[in-house]
């Protein structure tokens, strides 16, 4: 279908697009029906990878992924219970909205978006690549997202997001952090403070190297000093490149970050101490 009618709209839950039809924003010539097509809303394991359907709720996350932390508390994050058991990780990804709650963590994961179009099979891009801009993907006109792919990831992680309240809220900014003992990495993703998602890349590189100094990596009861923590928080707050608008000022977007990122380090060091993530 898709094929034919490469111009058609494909609609999921529908929570990002109905907006956007009720305001009278979009008007599609044709939208394609994806909620029967089964296909999409599976996970699965695959040699040491996740699939994750582009049709998967974040209520089904929440319900039947407890071990990926950081994406069920990015799934619990959105909206309220109904949008939850409509709105999907598939959705987050074609809308492309910087405040999309599931991308970070999708970045942190650094998963890569699988995609599929009828002419040409399927193919797979990293996150970075296929999110081109705000609301601007890399997808083709004739293709469809199948799903999201990572590399599963031993160690603990988290996500949280700062807003005018706790529920039904568009993110200020958020952050969802990972830590990878195996690769002795940690990543950091920020969403809603720029264009896109953001890696911290700089932040990521500062305290997976003081860990190493420290023989943090090799006794997780080894303490990370303050001024290690404070260096850390202050380079994911530079990495941001946010912008003033009706729902928080830059500066107050940078701070966020600063405060978010010293939390979720400061979780993630005490979950190594006592690995409940194992």
């Amino acid at each position: 279908m898709k094929a034919e009618r490469p111009e058609a709209v494909p609609l999921a839950g529908g929570t990002d697009l109905m907006v956007e039809l009720n305001f009278g924003r979009l008007r599609p010539p044709a939208i394609i029906d994806l909620t029967r097509a089964a296909e999409l809303a599976t996970h699965r394991q695959e040699d040491g990878h996740v699939f994750l359907g582009a049709g998967v709720t974040y209520a089904a996350i929440v319900n039947e992924l407890p071990g990926f932390k950081p994406l069920v508390q990015a799934s619990r994050s959105v909206g309220s219970p109904q949008i939850r058991h409509r709105g999907t990780v598939g959705g987050n990804l074609g809308t492309a909205s910087p405040a999309g709650d599931a991308l970070p963590v999708l970045a942190a994961y650094d998963a890569e978006v699988v995609l599929r179009s009828q002419a040409r099979g399927e193919r797979s891009m990293p996150w970075h690549a296929f999110l081109m801009g705000p609301k601007k993907t890399a997808i083709a006109p004739d293709e469809l997202i199948v799903g999201a792919r990572w590399a599963r990831i031993r160690g603990p992680g988290s996500f949280s997001k700062i807003g005018t309240r706790n529920a039904m809220v568009i993110a200020v900014a958020g952050l969802s952090l990972v830590i990878d003992e195996d690769h002795r990495r940690v990543n950091v993703a920020l969403g809603s403070v720029g264009p896109t998602i953001i890696r911290a890349t700089p932040a990521e590189e500062q305290i997976s190297s003081a860990m190493a100094s420290s023989g943090a990596w090799q006794d997780p009861s080894t303490a990370v000093s303050e001024q290690v923590i404070d260096e850390f928080a202050e380079l994911v707050a530079s990495a941001a490149r946010p912008l003033d608008d009706v729902r928080g000022t830059a500066a107050y977007r940078r701070h966020g970050c600063r405060v978010l990122a010293r939390r979720s380090l400061a979780w993630a060091l005490s979950e190594r101490r006592l690995p409940t993530w194992l």
